[in-house]
């Protein structure tokens, strides 16, 4: 009897919870999916060797310690929570060890070295269908502790935020310099398949206002650059980015006039990224093309480590690592997502999205 009169407590407490969100704010929590660029410390529970746990990483954030976010500071997980006026989402691996999970908080599933492909760091990550398969847990956990319509109803009010893709992309244009534009088209047309059938199985699983980063000019990461011997940006990942940002529009599209109920905005990451990286001193950065923290030429042949040199000034470069953006090229990336407008986030911005 006393353990009944705790779970009816419980859900009591969550309720009352909903319903002071409700009066805060349109969007209760945010659920991530996705890679490292949202990674707030899923890998830091995995053995992989694709870690962030460590310095010079978190150097910028409170309290200057590594978290396992890939980054100096925060990043887009981060900034999207303060601009909704919430806390960062948890993530998921930290939460399913204690028993007192509460996830109506909202999750966060990102995992360093992710992809839409299962084979793309295969063993080493939480893969995108993975991320589903423990977010499916999430939703019947919260349909028992809420009731199923109070469930989803929390669930259509929150943003399901998703950046997946890019280490595909990565992979395939390290491994295919040479490609032609059909091969990469059918690369991309493969993926697209893919996302087309995860993003089904968010909606199922309750995801109404879904908020699709889009890859960035992966091309142009340092990494990428390094490999030629000009230094310039890698043809193949900046064409193939493109494609694939332009083909997951037409997914959530597609999706969206099917579902009426169905709210979407994507963020063109590689449009918005290209104009920092193009004209650096119009938007605040001297340095677009070598990393701040690494080790070889441009700091971009080893990762981010103890060993490595770092730059003095992190807000004036555009990427931390061989890969990642700095905490300042994160945050004005975000700025753009939650209040710009076409051709960067459409077909309507981040606050729009969490209004409806």
């Amino acid at each position: 009897m006393a353990v009944a009169g705790i779970v009816v407590s419980c859900s009591l407490v969550i309720v009352a919870f909903m319903a002071a969100a409700a009066t805060a704010g349109s969007v209760p929590a945010v659920y991530v999916f996705g890679d490292s660029l949202a990674d707030v410390g899923n890998n830091n529970h995995l053995l992989t060797l694709l870690k962030a746990d460590f310095s010079h990483n978190g150097m910028d954030y409170a309290g200057g310690k590594a978290t396992g976010r890939f980054s100096n500071g925060k990043n887009s997980a981060d900034f999207l929570a303060d601009k909704l006026g919430l806390p960062t989402s948890p993530p998921y691996l930290a939460l399913s060890s204690s028993s007192n999970a509460n996830y109506v908080n909202g999750v966060s599933f990102a995992s360093g070295g992710a992809g839409v492909s299962n084979a793309t760091n295969k063993n080493q990550c939480i893969t995108f269908d993975k991320q589903i398969e423990y977010y499916s847990g999430v939703y019947s956990s919260l349909a028992r502790s809420l009731g199923q319509a109070q469930a989803a109803t929390h669930l259509a009010r929150s943003i399901f935020a998703i950046t997946i893709g890019s280490n595909d992309i990565i992979h395939y244009a390290k491994a295919n310099n040479a490609a032609t534009p059909s091969q990469q088209q059918q690369y991309v047309d493969a993926l697209i398949q893919s996302l087309s059938g995860q993003l089904q199985s968010l909606y199922n699983l309750g995801a109404r206002k879904v908020l699709f980063l889009g890859t960035g000019p992966v091309g142009c990461t340092p990494s990428l650059r390094e490999m030629s011997s000009a230094k310039v940006c890698n043809a193949v990942g900046n064409s193939m980015a493109v494609q694939y940002n332009k083909a997951a529009e037409g997914v959530l599209s597609g999706m969206a006039a099917k579902n009426t109920d169905l709210h979407y905005a994507l963020f063109d990451s590689s449009a918005a990224l290209l104009r920092y990286i193009d004209q650096p001193a119009e938007y605040g950065f001297v340095e677009a093309k070598a990393a701040c923290c690494g080790l070889g030429d441009m700091n971009a042949k080893i990762a981010c480590t103890p060993l490595s040199s770092y730059c003095a000034n992190r807000s004036d470069h555009v990427f931390w690592d061989f890969y990642h953006p700095t905490e300042a090229t994160a945050q004005k990336l975000t700025a753009t997502a939650f209040d710009g407008s076409a051709p960067f986030i459409f077909p309507i911005n981040v606050r729009q999205l969490s209004a409806m």
